[in-house]
């Protein structure tokens, strides 16, 4: 456990110190004390309205196997993010169904299937705005990236249609995964069916396609959230891309809190930088400033009012460390 520890932080070192290669720091502190503190104060409330629709898009999900309250839903969901933030490896997509078993009727392992769920809702309303920015921009994106652009948003269209259609028709959607597998090599066969049963489980649980409708509907609103979250942000610094440009750097982010460091240290700032200074032609100082910013008004917020959270109810990191080393287990 301590080698992972320290390789966590060796790699977050050398992702801030690539970070901030070629930054002017003497620029990067004179850009932030100019940061306007109502665009800060906007951000920081459409990262609190993520978090609120986050809690009503999991009781959705969650009304067809026992239900929950929106308080507990809420508390839960922003505890999760924030073990996610302070430890390493998705600690929160354990706890969060462990901690809703504990107050509300679904079990684990059905609580479980809803954040798989989640997942693939997140994957489809990303891919379907990162199709509306390649409709909308004015960048130079290449005829490349924009024909990759429109079949990755068809195809999350379509998976969406098959997530929908597979919560009435588990049966059905199972007979299709084995159809799929079976002309794969053995090996492959055997992961792909692991991960196609998983996901039809998951669904069986719910049995209602129009849970799932509603749910793909807040998913949508969330990442618009999101994306508010990083305008406001940059206009806080007088970045003036429009707000759907915002959808290029939500999939650059993406990779970047992808990568195994807390809150995604040095990941999500070269990640936000490069979206800018590569797509939008900001000066690397200027990137650097808006990064740090953006970064601090995404996680900083959410991570305070979890750690209240935590020690309300008892929660010390040690007591974290366990749940995720015996998987979540009830």
């Amino acid at each position: 456990m301590r080698w992972q520890s320290a390789f966590i932080f060796l790699l977050s070192v050398a992702l801030i110190a690539w970070f901030l290669s070629g930054v002017d720091l003497h620029e990067l502190e004179r850009v932030l004390s100019r940061a306007h503190p109502l665009w800060i104060a906007a951000g920081t409330l459409a990262v609190l309205l993520t978090y609120v629709v986050r809690a009503w898009r999991w009781q959705v999900l969650l009304a067809p196997i026992g239900g929950a309250s929106f308080r507990n839903s809420f508390r839960i969901t922003v505890m999760g993010f924030t073990a996610t933030n302070l430890l390493p490896g998705r600690l929160g997509e354990i706890l969060r169904p462990y901690l809703v078993a504990r107050v509300e009727p679904p079990s684990v392992a059905a609580a479980l299937a809803t954040i798989l769920i989640e997942r693939l809702l997140d994957l489809a309303a990303i891919m379907m705005l990162f199709g509306v920015f390649l409709l909308t921009t004015t960048a130079h994106v290449g005829t490349d990236v924009k024909w990759a652009g429109a079949i990755a948003s068809g195809t999350a269209v379509v998976s969406l249609g098959v997530l929908i259609f597979g919560a009435g028709h588990p049966a059905v959607l199972r007979r299709w995964s084995d159809a799929i597998t079976g002309r794969l090599p053995v090996r492959v066969a055997e992961v792909a069916g692991r991960f196609l049963h998983t996901l039809v489980d998951g669904l069986l649980v719910m049995r209602q396609p129009r849970a799932v409708t509603v749910a793909a509907a807040w998913s949508v609103v969330l990442w618009l959230s999101i994306a508010l979250t990083i305008w406001c942000s940059g206009l806080a610094l007088d970045l003036t891309f429009a707000f759907p440009d915002t959808f290029l750097i939500v999939m650059y982010l993406v990779v970047g809190v992808a990568v195994p460091v807390p809150s995604g240290v040095g990941s999500y700032h070269f990640m936000y930088q490069l979206a800018v200074t590569s797509m939008f032609h900001v000066n690397r100082d200027l990137a650097a400033a808006a990064a740090i910013v953006t970064h601090a008004v995404s996680f900083l917020p959410i991570s305070v009012l979890g750690v209240v959270y935590l020690a309300q109810d008892g929660w010390t990191l040690a007591r974290l460390r366990s749940v995720q080393s015996d998987g979540g287990r009830r």
